[in-house]
């Protein structure tokens, strides 16, 4: 049996310029971290000539083609393997909340996949193929943050280039700034979860349009990088994640919506400095940043929703827990 754990990520800056139809004009940027919230993956032998996936169904089929799950079935096909596999899925938190989760469990079926056959291959390869389940074969009008950060782990900051190359460039922080991060943010459910392809769709269709504003949010993420490297200047940051959410929220395309508006704002009069919808928008998490000694008064104010601790994770993809096994034929 083999065992892969992927982080969930947190975008702080830049969403929406790893869409092609921004970053194929001019470079696009996002500033990602990846948090201790994962997707497990276990793939092990199965005896019956059959393949069992497992997830919020369980599929038992002959042919790898009649898999409704459309990214366990292109990962087995890409890394050639097919019957006879058990293959589970089991996240921390569930789609559509924001987070990347769908691309996290791509990244990590391919990581268990390749375990499984004894290779390793490296974060940019499982990053790259992971892209092109979700965007070239499956058709998601989604960008290409998610599989970085989920492959890569840890705090970055990530470009996309006009060439449709990737450069993942970590950012150079003290631990002390880390910490006094993860003490600062909050993440509360507004309990609406979404489906984000819509949304992207409609935003890669209105990119033009929108071009201008797209570019101060992929500058915003150089710009959030500066405050947290070095020294790490926390007030800084805040500062400027507020005006990222404001300049995305002025996109329009669903991304916040009044419920959301109405907490962003009672959060602010209670003490937040900044915070932004997490993911493409219309529902999930709304992540907020401000001093550890306001986040009462804030949980208050927003009715004491559902809370997920934040913490970041500074290890990417990888395999947790190997046993010795068979392949069956």
């Amino acid at each position: 049996m083999i065992i892969s754990q992927t982080p969930y990520r947190v975008s702080f800056a830049g969403g929406g310029t790893d869409l092609p139809a921004f970053y194929r004009e001019e470079y696009g940027a996002v500033l990602s971290v990846a948090i201790s919230k994962h997707m497990y993956v276990t793939v092990s032998p199965r005896f019956e000539p059959t393949t069992r996936v497992a997830y919020t169904k369980t599929e038992i089929c002959e042919k790898i083609d009649d898999l409704d799950h459309t990214i366990v079935r292109e990962a087995l096909r890409m890394t050639d393997l097919g019957r006879h596999l058990e293959i589970t899925t089991v996240g921390d938190v569930p789609g559509g909340t924001g987070m990347g989760s769908s691309s996290s469990l791509t990244v990590g079926v391919l990581n268990a996949l390749y375990g499984y056959r004894g290779e390793i291959v490296s974060h940019k390869r499982l990053a790259e193929e992971a892209c092109r389940i979700e965007i070239d074969l499956l058709g998601k009008p989604i960008g290409r943050q998610d599989q970085y950060a989920a492959a890569f782990g840890g705090l970055n900051y990530i470009r996309f280039n006009p060439d449709d190359s990737v450069d993942v460039e970590p950012v150079p922080y003290r631990s002390e700034t880390l910490q006094e991060l993860e003490r600062r943010v909050l993440l509360m459910y507004t309990a609406q979860q979404r489906n984000a392809d819509d949304i992207l769709k409609r935003q890669s269709d209105g990119t033009k349009d929108k071009f201008s504003v797209l570019r101060q949010m992929r500058d915003l993420a150089g710009e959030m990088r500066m405050t947290l490297a070095g020294g790490g200047d926390l007030e800084g940051f805040a500062n400027l994640l507020h005006e990222g959410w404001e300049l995305k929220r002025s996109l329009g395309f669903g991304i916040s919506g009044q419920m959301v508006d109405q907490w962003y704002e009672a959060a602010r009069k209670a003490g937040a400095q900044g915070g932004k919808l997490l993911g493409a928008g219309g529902g999930g998490f709304l992540m907020l940043v401000a001093p550890p000694e306001r986040h009462e008064a804030i949980r208050e104010a927003l009715g004491r929703p559902r809370e997920l601790r934040f913490g970041i994770d500074r290890l990417p993809s990888r395999i947790i827990f190997i046993s010795e096994h068979q392949t069956l034929d």
